[in-house]
């Protein structure tokens, strides 16, 4: 796996700004692992797939993952500041196979997520979900959907990540899930924007193709715009 250059941090935010999330996902993917077929990161448990992201995210952007959340008991704001480390630590890879009561499943992957993108009600698409990793067709009891929908996240930890929230303002105590490749996309997005704004000034400053822009060093370049700007 290898980290992005500015070059192509620009290239795969332009290719990725009309996909699906779950598609943005998968495209960083391919750009940082270009002997992996497409589908077959599709097809890869959503644990390995948070886990690659995790990884790709700290060679790119470093470990701290700093944000924000509002309480939902007063809606406090609450700002936190998270090791992206932890992901990979808190979890092992997936069993290509769990058994229970004598029904195969396999982990989940990203092209079960696309197959229920559009469902509305949520119920309906995890029992969907349920039946898509399940080797006998079968339906499900809304009982069972609980019970087996727990020993799936037990079976692959890494594909939901939940932080723990308390409130200092008012002691409300919660979780939140982190999307790992939201958070990614989003940290892709704001880069690329920030390098066509110096791509801009700079080229309007000193006549400068993109090429010879993207190739300076972050220094070098932030000092360049200081002065193109002073």
């Amino acid at each position: 796996m290898r980290a992005f250059t500015n070059p192509d941090i620009l290239d795969l935010w332009e290719r990725g700004s009309g996909l699906h999330s779950l598609d943005r996902a998968l495209l960083a993917l391919a750009a940082a692992e270009p002997g992996e077929p497409y589908g077959a990161l599709a097809d890869w448990p959503l644990g390995r797939r948070n886990a690659a992201l995790a990884r790709l995210r700290r060679d790119c952007f470093g470990s701290a993952l700093t944000g924000w959340v509002a309480c939902p008991q007063c809606g406090e704001r609450l700002e936190f500041c998270f090791d992206v480390g932890m992901l990979l630590g808190g979890g092992s890879e997936a069993a290509a196979q769990l058994t229970v009561d004598g029904r195969s499943f396999r982990p989940l992957t990203s092209r079960d997520l696309a197959s229920v993108a559009a469902e509305i009600d949520e119920r309906a698409a995890a029992h969907k979900l349920l039946r898509l990793c399940c080797a006998e067709e079968t339906e499900f009891t809304d009982e069972e959907l609980e019970v087996l929908g727990d020993l799936l996240a037990e079976n692959d930890p890494l594909a939901e990540t939940l932080f723990d929230f308390a409130c200092a303002a008012c002691g409300h105590r919660w979780q939140e899930p982190l999307d790992i490749a939201a958070w990614f996309w989003a940290e892709i997005e704001a880069r690329a924007r920030r390098l066509l704004y110096d791509v801009h000034a700079l080229a309007a400053a000193y006549g400068w193709t993109e090429r010879e822009i993207l190739s300076l060093s972050e220094p070098r370049r932030a000092h360049y715009l200081e002065m193109a700007q002073a």
